[in-house]
């Protein structure tokens, strides 16, 4: 066998390796993804619902509470989109991401992140996993999601070689779950006109 093959075999059976450590690292972000997931429903549906609101953050109730802080938290995840993709090279007519784009992607997700947590603590704690009606079952099932995406997407940053696909397909799972949130709570609330909106 000639040299030159001996140094290409290796390289494919290191590249081997590689893919396979990288495909363990996005099943073990995906698995803690579905564990956070399945955790919060199985919590939000077995415990005792306090039917209260523990706080409303000076809004009028927890529904403008609710409605607004997921209402901000998507337009910060369309700001993260919007940077990922003029990061990548995929924003058409962008041209070149500056510096600032990657600090703006991080903290947009990050306060979104955090916008969120109110809203879930309390449809977790007080309301706990509502299925008396298609929109309710809906939005328990994709809150429920949206922390195992987030979850399983932060993870999946710290994966080294993960593929190249994973974190958009990852981060898509985060937006789109957010998405359907807003969809199915903060548009209803801000289409019924017997609830104040603040």
């Amino acid at each position: 066998m000639a040299l030159g093959t001996q140094k290409s075999d290796r390289s494919t059976g290191s590249d081997a390796a590689l893919a396979g450590s990288a495909g363990v690292g996005f099943a073990l972000s995906l698995l803690v993804g579905v564990a956070v997931a399945v955790s919060l429903g199985v919590y939000a549906r077995l415990h005792d619902p306090a039917g209260r609101p523990l706080l409303t953050l000076g809004f009028s109730g927890t529904l403008p509470m609710k409605a607004w802080l997921t209402t901000a938290a998507t337009l910060l995840l369309l700001v993260q989109l919007t940077t990922a993709l003029w990061m990548w090279g995929r924003l058409p007519g962008a041209g070149r991401a500056p510096a600032w784009a990657a600090p703006l992607h991080r903290w947009s997700g990050t306060v979104a992140f955090v916008l969120t947590l109110p809203v879930a603590f309390h449809c977790i704690w007080a309301l706990g996993f509502a299925s008396n009606e298609t929109r309710t079952l809906v939005h328990s099932l994709v809150g429920c999601v949206f922390y195992g995406a987030y979850a399983a997407k932060m993870l999946g940053l710290r994966t080294r070689r993960l593929p190249g696909w994973a974190l958009p397909v990852l981060g898509s799972a985060v937006l789109l779950s957010l998405v359907v949130l807003w969809l199915s709570a903060s548009l209803w609330f801000f289409t019924r006109p017997d609830i104040p909106k603040y």
